[in-house]
């Protein structure tokens, strides 16, 4: 993402050819469930709404546990509900263009359909903008200073900024960019941009850092150090510092990622306490949980949550 995009916004305040046709649900599967009336459904009904959509609906969500096409008798099993009732949503749902049915094999898989909505909503998914509005509280309940930054020609760019309840006085502020190699910020983006897009900027940094005979406690200058810290960063999803960017302050920072996981906004805390680094630090926890609500979580990721069964 580039910076010039965020220059003038203010974030503070068809039916598939060769489907097959089956029976669609009849009217008396439409019937507007009562409010407080529970359901046998395996993932609820929404109070006031229509019972079969509900159901159906539970169906389609039960096609991305699955790595690819499906049998009826699989998604049948995995969305807790008869073949039969499986059968008619899924006719529905080719009708639709949400799904489609294999020819030779008879499986079936989302449809043209399923994959515009899914790039729509990915399309008005606006990182910064969500992640801004809910800074202020990270920064309240950490009691730390907080920022967000983007990548820009320049490098990791500061657009959106915190102070938190601690004062903290520091020369970081809009606009303000941080290098790639003693900065947690900068490690961040090393670690989850793709290694065309940063090499330039690190070769540059690791040039200068060699000549001078500069290393860090945790990183030498040179592309095998390089490679260890940024798999440390994306195991642990924390990179940080201990003032060698700005004297005094220590830094934590992770990644916002999108469906691809590449960083969309570094998310980083930072302040007076050297506590801010330690594994058992109530704020580095308050920030891998606020860029994991904030983040696209990837297929792999999908594929392995609690209750999703993969294929």
């Amino acid at each position: 993402m580039e910076i010039d995009a965020w220059a003038n916004l203010d974030i503070t305040n068809r039916k598939p050819s060769g489907f097959r046709t089956f029976e669609t649900p009849g009217k008396d599967d439409m019937q507007r469930k009562p409010p407080n009336d529970a359901g046998d459904d395996k993932n609820g009904t929404a109070p006031g709404g229509i019972q079969a959509l509900d159901a159906a609906l539970a169906v389609l969500r039960v096609f991305r546990s699955f790595d690819g096409p499906a049998t009826l008798s699989d998604i049948a099993r995995e969305a807790g509900m008869p073949p039969s009732k499986v059968h008619r949503y899924l006719a529905s749902f080719i009708h639709a263009g949400l799904a489609v049915q294999r020819e030779r094999s008879g499986r079936y898989d989302l449809g043209p359909e399923a994959a515009e909505l899914g790039v729509a909503a990915i399309s008005r998914n606006n990182f910064v903008v969500r992640a801004a509005e809910a800074l202020e509280e990270l920064a309240e309940t950490t009691g730390q200073a907080a920022l967000l930054a983007v990548w820009s020609h320049s490098g990791p760019t500061v657009v959106r900024l915190e102070r938190g309840p601690n004062l903290t006085t520091t020369a970081i502020g809009l606009g303000s960019t941080f290098p790639l190699l003693d900065s947690a910020t900068g490690r961040v983006f090393l670690s989850y941009l793709p290694r065309q897009q940063v090499m330039p900027r690190l070769r540059l940094e690791l040039d200068r850092a060699t000549a001078a005979g500069i290393n860090w406690p945790d990183l030498s200058p040179n592309p095998d150090s390089v490679e260890a810290l940024t798999k440390r960063i994306r195991r642990e999803r924390i990179a940080h510092v201990d003032g060698r960017f700005i004297p005094g302050l220590t830094a934590i920072s992770s990644a916002i990622t999108n469906w691809q996981e590449e960083i969309e906004v570094a998310v980083t805390l930072f302040g007076t306490h050297r506590e801010l680094m330690e594994p058992t630090s109530p704020a580095r926890t308050a920030l891998v949980e606020f860029v994991s609500r904030h983040s696209i979580a990837p297929p792999q990721q999908l594929s392995n949550a609690p209750g999703v069964r993969a294929r």
